[in-house]
């Protein structure tokens, strides 16, 4: 039986090169969502009941910067490719060669605000909950650049909107990365600016960044049933892949925080 399958959109990924110097479309995508996440909280802290300040979103983009980069590469390091890289341990330097784990990123950018948040004598629940805000508009760009790349592609279907990757063989697959940024990316923020731009009560800290993390979690543990697993990785327990094992504690901790918020707000109006 013959299997429909779209052709893989001839993009390259280098959008603009230098001689040596190049521009990929997988660093413009990590600039944008910064950029664009950035200019978002400016206005969105401006909104009644924020204590936060523009001046701060900032100053924070700095931290948030390096908490992405720095924890994004440590998690994969640590969380998916532990014994090549202890094996080979220059090469967890090597940024370019790509591998970044999204909760490495995660666990970087709450180091990030919590160390903001001690500095700057903030709310780190409050930081929390402006960078989840924004973040799924990272999220939408960088699986935009996944599949750009050609990369972390979807399992063997026949569905008719099929893909056949450049590295992932002759046979179509789902294009997962799509996926991934329609959950991710569109779906999420609609959910999250549907919370954030709501009255804001100032004891409800913690609970944006809880629901962000329900959501993604969920939307991750979804979209792997469509994703092919890491080869050198596979199936692990229970047939779950290692995306999804690493959502299990953020649906969790995010349901933790929503459940924790809600009984501050109601213990602190009880007493007014």
């Amino acid at each position: 039986m013959l299997t429909l399958a779209l052709p893989f959109p001839p993009i390259d990924p280098v959008l603009i090169e230098f001689g040596p110097f190049a521009i990929r479309w997988y660093a413009l995508a990590y600039i944008a969502g910064l950029v664009l996440g950035w200019q978002y909280l400016k206005r969105l802290v401006q909104r009644p009941g924020w204590r936060l300040t523009p001046t701060d979103m900032d100053d924070l983009l700095v931290y948030v910067t390096l908490g992405v980069v720095l924890g994004g590469r440590l998690g994969y390091v640590l969380f998916y490719r532990p014994g090549y890289y202890l094996d080979n341990p220059l090469e967890a330097l090597a940024v370019w060669h790509g591998g970044m784990s999204f909760h490495g990123g995660v666990l970087g950018v709450i180091a990030a605000a919590a160390l903001f948040a001690r500095l700057r004598d903030r709310s780190t629940l409050e930081i929390g909950d402006a960078i989840s805000a924004a973040a799924p508009i990272g999220l939408f760009f960088g699986r935009i650049a996944n599949f750009i790349n050609g990369e972390l592609f979807g399992r063997v279907t026949d569905v008719p909107w099929a893909v056949v990757f450049p590295q992932g063989g002759p046979e179509p697959r789902h294009p997962s990365q799509l996926y991934e940024a329609g959950l991710e990316g569109l779906v999420l923020f609609g959910i999250m600016t549907w919370f954030a731009w709501r009255p804001r009560d100032p004891d409800s800290n913690g609970r944006l960044a809880g629901i962000f993390l329900i959501g993604y979690g969920i939307a991750r543990i979804f979209a792997e049933l469509f994703r092919e697993p890491d080869p050198h990785l596979g199936f692990l327990v229970g047939g779950l892949t290692m995306g999804q094992l690493l959502s299990l504690p953020l649906i969790m901790v995010g349901a933790l925080l929503v459940v924790r918020s809600h009984g501050r707000a109601r213990a602190l109006q009880s007493q007014r």
